[in-house]
């Protein structure tokens, strides 16, 4: 039996998501088809992996009655959980389309305040693990050390664990200084802070090939938006454009991305056939509303297709 990807999420949201004719200010904004979703990087890394047929484990720090409402989402889309308890209430986010534009509006609050013992105490469980990879995905929540990703990825290492990474700012840096990451999944914007400047896309390429000539990361993938993506290795650059859909939300496309990515390489996929799963689930993200994250079906169908355009 195949073991669960244990994914890490310190700052988790629940998200709930709703449609209005118009938002205007003052006026009440009634929502209609309103869903609540669990959500935060490594939660929704775990929910894409299990939409796919793997399985995963979600470690993640939750508080309150939002958080124990959090677990509850969870266990309803058949994920094993590890909650970490926290004083405070787990975060609410708020997204909101506004249907007479088509814009959406996302609110997203700063959630709990956190401490390093909390950190700790889920650096402690990942140590705990003797097998399997290990995912930390998403920003820090408030009074989290700056290292606190480099922390998990520390304690991966103890047990030779491979170890994923999608964070940016301090906490990116932090990480990187500690090193030997498997895959590392930076945006363009967040690799562009990492260097300091805007980037080419040339200069994206060599910021991310440095990353791996020094051994930071063994693998780097920079999405690109609109542009799609690229990947670096030791061996060699791929570099696919975006799939076209209609795009509906940006919200989960990253972690869409990421969660087909480390599930195809759990199946032992090739390299270009996993990065173009995951291009395949990050389109697919982006044609569904609000927080809903990457369909199966629609997965594997536009997967398909990337595979026949070179055909």
């Amino acid at each position: 039996m195949t073991t669960p990807v244990l994914t890490i999420t310190l700052n988790p949201t629940i998200d709930v998501f709703g449609a209005a004719k118009a938002v205007r200010p003052t006026h009440k904004v009634r929502l209609s088809k309103a869903s609540y979703e669990p959500g935060g990087g490594g939660i929704n890394v775990a929910r894409v992996i299990t939409t796919l047929g793997g399985e995963a484990e979600a470690l993640f720090l939750a508080g309150g009655e939002m958080g124990a409402f959090l677990g509850r989402l969870i266990r309803e889309e058949g994920i094993t959980q590890t909650p970490v308890a926290i004083e405070g209430q787990t975060r609410v986010a708020l997204m909101v389309r506004d249907d007479s534009t088509g814009l959406e509006y996302r609110f997203l609050p700063e959630g709990p305040e956190v401490t390093a013992d909390d950190v700790s105490r889920c650096a402690e469980r990942v140590m705990a693990r003797r097998e399997g990879i290990v995912v930390a995905s998403g920003s820090l929540p408030r009074g989290a050390p700056a290292d606190s990703h480099a922390r998990m990825a520390k304690a991966a290492a103890k047990n030779g664990l491979p170890f994923v990474l999608d964070t940016s700012g301090e906490a990116l840096r932090a990480a990187l200084d500690e090193g030997g990451i498997l895959l590392l999944k930076p945006s363009r914007e967040e690799l562009e802070h990492l260097e300091g400047g805007s980037l080419d896309e040339k200069g994206l390429e060599a910021a991310a090939r440095a990353l791996v000539s020094r051994g930071k990361a063994a693998m780097v993938a920079v999405t690109l938006g609109a542009d799609g993506a690229m990947l670096v290795s030791k061996d060699q650059t791929l570099r696919e454009p975006a799939i076209e859909v209609p795009v509906l939300s940006a919200v989960g496309a990253g972690d869409s991305f990421l969660g087909a990515m480390v599930w195809a390489l759990e199946e032992r996929w090739p390299l270009e056939r996993a990065f173009r799963l995951a291009m395949a689930a990050g389109a697919a993200a982006t044609s569904n509303q609000g927080a809903t994250l990457c369909r199966k079906e629609d997965v594997f169908r536009l997967f398909r297709l990337s595979e026949g355009r070179d055909a």
